[in-house]
């Protein structure tokens, strides 16, 4: 709240949460990628760190060593400097605008995984802000599925058919029957398998991020059977 004094206008302070939050290692690995266009893959190959270690510490969940990171700057042929330089702000890019695609399974993208029998919907539509997808749910067990999954921003499922148990890093898990959906943190852990007596389920699906081609980023994510 701002008062007078005399004649001299006196601000309040900023508070702390009204302040920008400080750049992390992270933030900057993740604003370097985005501005190249690079996909995750590709900044695993031109670093020579692991996809999964790559987006543990975009999602600030690990930190690299002092030689570390004069290694990455030395692969990516940049000064130490620079790679924690800030990002200049620039315009949002002009939004694309008119484009249409009739989506059907024929012409899907199919993904087999060991959890999931994938199908991408409108494969040939680039930079989309969400990726439609069938989905075929195989495990039946959580040992089964193995690890849940993360993967950056959100998602939402429907059932179209059968029954599904979904388990989440921080809730109890939940069956959901025809009819019923799910929204839910991508970042936050996850695991969609059968229910109890259900032989196959279908679901359909959305998936958003901030990704710059967030169907290429799930596809590195989603390791076909035999990779």
């Amino acid at each position: 709240m701002a008062g007078k004094v005399g004649s001299v206008r006196v601000s309040a302070a900023p508070s702390e949460a009204a302040r920008p939050a400080k750049p992390t290692l992270g933030s900057l690995l993740r604003s370097l990628r985005v501005r190249n266009s690079w996909t995750l893959k590709e900044m695993s190959v031109r670093s020579g760190i692991p996809i999964s270690t790559l987006s543990k510490i975009e999602h600030d969940r690990l930190t690299l060593t002092y030689d570390r990171l004069l290694q990455l700057s030395e692969r990516l042929n940049m000064r130490l400097s620079e790679l924690f330089a800030e990002p200049e702000a620039v315009s949002a890019p002009e939004r694309v605008t008119a484009r249409r695609s009739i989506g059907t399974i024929e012409q899907a993208l199919r993904v087999s995984t060991p959890n999931y029998d994938y199908f991408y919907l409108s494969p040939e539509l680039r930079q989309k802000r969400m990726v439609p997808i069938i989905t075929h749910v195989r495990a039946r067990t959580l040992a089964e599925f193995g690890h849940l999954v993360r993967h950056s921003g959100e998602e939402w499922i429907y059932v179209i058919e059968g029954k599904v148990k979904v388990f989440t890093e921080f809730y109890d898990p939940v069956v959901l029957g025809p009819g019923e959906s799910i929204y839910l943190d991508s970042n936050m852990g996850h695991a969609y398998i059968l229910a109890e007596d259900c032989e196959g389920a279908i679901v359909i699906g959305a998936c958003a991020s901030g990704e710059p081609d967030q169907m290429q980023s799930l596809l590195e994510h989603h390791s076909p059977i035999g990779t």
